[in-house]
């Protein structure tokens, strides 16, 4: 089975990986310089992190954890479009645009983190992801 709509799901995977190394390359070095032994961490939260480490630093792995939130939503409605053979056309379009937010938003928050910003990139690739989900609703329950 091959479905248009599995390219921006596996592009959006990718871009996850990405931010997870930025996150790492860049936390690491603040822990060393923050004079944070892992070695001698126990039990510690992000919350943790938040406290030693400078907000730059942060703000990449706050995304990740970003990424791994909503967009799980958008890997299952994605697969769903795909299995019952609507993954093509106008929906793959539409995940397309949601991966493109989707890495606006990380760079946005990433860099410069303004949240007005980030509001409304979030709250454009909610919208893609709602229009994404009624598709596949109208699909399922066969309201045409």
């Amino acid at each position: 089975m091959h479905s248009d709509i599995l390219q921006p799901v596996v592009a959006l995977i990718a871009w996850t990986l990405v931010m997870l190394i930025w996150t790492i390359a860049t936390r690491l070095p603040a822990m060393r310089g923050a004079g944070i032994d892992m070695g001698r961490l126990v039990g510690t939260t992000a919350s943790h992190a938040d406290r030693g480490l400078p907000a730059q630093v942060q703000w990449k792995a706050h995304n990740y954890n970003h990424l791994t939130e909503q967009p799980t939503l958008f890997y299952a409605v994605a697969l769903v479009l795909a299995m019952i053979g609507q993954g093509d056309g106008v929906n793959a379009w539409i995940a397309w645009v949601y991966v493109a937010l989707r890495i606006a938003h990380s760079l946005w928050q990433a860099t410069v983190n303004r949240v007005r910003v980030r509001f409304w990139l979030f709250g454009l690739s909610t919208f893609t992801l709602a229009a994404l989900t009624l598709h596949a609703a109208m699909a399922v329950f066969e309201l045409h």
